[in-house]
């Protein structure tokens, strides 16, 4: 083989692996604008569908676009790639920093996606483009597309195991726009004597990775002063994990735990839903010696569990290992559960809740489900009748589960429709909410195993009634909170019976909780 063919090979080889990783880097920006605004703006399906589908109908305005490029393909290439660095990089800070000042910041989130999609879908047509001197047309435009959807497996994974969880959506699109300059620099380097604005090539090679020193300098400040504002206490820790933004305010001496934005508890009042989740369950169930837990990762569950002396196994399924490492570590959630996932009593699996109940064969006197809202189709297929029926399979007679529902009064439909699914289970159901004053109204809804005949809805009401809870050390719940928390005001449990059963086919809570007046909260 001569020389100008060996060269040539290398330059094809190049060029190959460049597409391989811009292939890499555009969908780990996409993922990380979906990322963005089902964080930022909430609807996690709406949110996420919508900015995929933005961004692709940008890369088909970005292919277009190439069209008109005649001449200069590889200062074309090279252009793009810089200004891909440029903007990746600085679109987390910038959506951050927006987010302080305007109010509709979904407004800059989509137009950054739109952007961002353009450059993208440029990039395919210019190096198909540049192929044709190394390989055939049939050849050339399936090894371009071939080794561009190569990358982009390889981005998906890389974003969901390593990214998003150890770079954050802070760091991540720094990286990335890393990567989209390397590509620069070695396509430059390799196809140099092809250049004709070399000079104003290489200046803005020199100013775009001082650009991105100085932003992964400043990002994380500029970062937390925009989350910040978000909410309105200081914020003493944060960090996006794999699966959620795990968020830890403090205001005077107590604290507010939010993941995804939305609040989990206060230190201030979370007695008013522990205690209710948890006391009424253990105390009318049959039996107490084994507790599950699913979610709750927290610990402050699973620590009021354990006042009932005889529970000899809790058992806690947490889909987050930060959550639980958190729980153990962090000072602030070391003090209110009181260390109680080291307690010999207390085992802890990570893993989702539907999986482990669909591979777990053990029985148990009470189940706890204390995962977050139905906000998303994920979230609710475990509001689901399917999942509810799986998890009273794991029931003893006597067994009760016990599910936080959401508010009766700012989703009182979605709180109707998990009553309506506990029931349509097999379970003898009652409702029953509580006032917490960081939370608003909030409501739950246990139910019992009982053979037919054995106990019905007004019987259960009776024996939820009865409970005095002398014997445990409780904040707020006693025999007269537990009256009080059984009874609804009028038209609060109007209209249920045309509240629907969610189905896993169909998921009617998703869509009464999607539908709820939040906004009002």
């Amino acid at each position: 083989m001569n020389a100008p063919e060996t060269g040539l090979g290398r330059r094809a080889w190049v060029l190959k692996a460049c597409v391989f990783t811009t292939g890499l880097a555009g969908i780990v920006a996409e993922y990380v604008m979906a990322t963005m605004a089902s964080y930022l703006l909430g609807d996690a399906v709406l949110h996420w569908t919508l900015i995929i589908s933005v961004m692709l109908f940008a890369m088909g305005l970005g292919s277009r676009l190439t069209r008109s490029i005649r001449a200069n393909l590889a200062d074309a290439f090279v252009a793009v790639e810089l200004a891909l660095s440029a903007l990746v990089a600085l679109s987390a800070t910038l959506v951050y920093v927006a987010s302080v000042w305007i109010e509709s910041i979904g407004l800059v989130i989509y137009g950054l996606a739109l952007a961002i999609g353009v450059l993208i879908g440029m990039e395919i047509p210019l190096a198909t483009r540049l192929n044709e001197a190394h390989e055939e047309l049939r050849i050339n435009v399936a090894t371009v597309i071939e080794k561009d959807y190569y990358g982009a497996l390889l981005g998906g994974v890389l974003f969901a195991f390593l990214a998003l969880p150890h770079l954050g959506l802070t760091y991540t699109p720094i990286v990335l726009a890393a990567v989209n300059f390397a590509v620069a620099v070695v396509f430059y380097v390799t196809f140099e004597a092809v250049f004709e604005r070399r000079r104003t090539l290489r200046a803005l090679a020199v100013a775009t990775p001082v650009f991105l020193a100085l932003l992964a300098f400043f990002a994380e400040p500029i970062t937390l002063f925009g989350e910040q504002q978000r909410y309105r206490d200081r914020v003493v820790f944060s960090e996006q994990t794999r699966f959620q933004r795990i968020v830890l305010t403090r205001w005077k001496d107590d604290h507010w735990l939010y993941l995804d934005g939305k609040e989990q508890f206060s230190s201030y009042d979370e007695e008013r839903y522990h205690e209710p989740l948890v006391h009424p369950a253990l105390a009318v169930a049959a039996g107490r010696s084994r507790v599950l837990l699913l979610g709750a990762g927290d610990g402050l569950a699973a620590r009021d569990v354990l006042e009932h002396r005889q529970v000899e196994l809790v058992r806690l399924v947490e889909l987050d290992p930060v959550m639980t490492e958190l729980a153990r570590t962090h000072p602030v959630l070391l003090e209110l559960n009181g260390g109680v996932l080291d307690d010999p009593r207390v085992e802890v699996v990570h893993g989702d809740a539907y999986a482990f109940l669909l591979a777990d064969d053990s029985f148990y006197d009470i189940i706890i489900i204390d995962l977050p809202d139905p906000r998303t189709v994920a979230l609710a297929r475990l509001y689901s009748r399917q999942f509810y029926e799986l998890a009273a399979r794991h029931l003893g007679p006597g067994g009760v589960l016990v599910t936080q529902a959401t508010s009766p009064f700012f989703s009182r439909r979605a709180f109707l429709s998990i009553l309506a699914t506990v029931r349509a289970a097999g379970l003898v159901a009652v409702p029953y909410h509580n006032h917490i004053p960081t939370l608003g109204e909030w409501g739950w809804v246990l139910g019992m195993k009982a053979g037919e005949g054995e106990l019905d809805t007004g019987g259960l009401r009776h024996r939820l009634s009865a409970l005095d809870f002398d014997g445990l050390d409780t904040r707020f719940l006693n025999r007269d909170a537990m009256v009080g928390m059984l009874h609804f005001g009028k038209g609060m449990l109007e209209d249920s019976a045309g509240v629907e059963v969610s189905e896993e086919r169909d998921l009617a809570v998703f869509y009464y909780y999607r539908d709820g007046a939040w906004d009002l909260y």
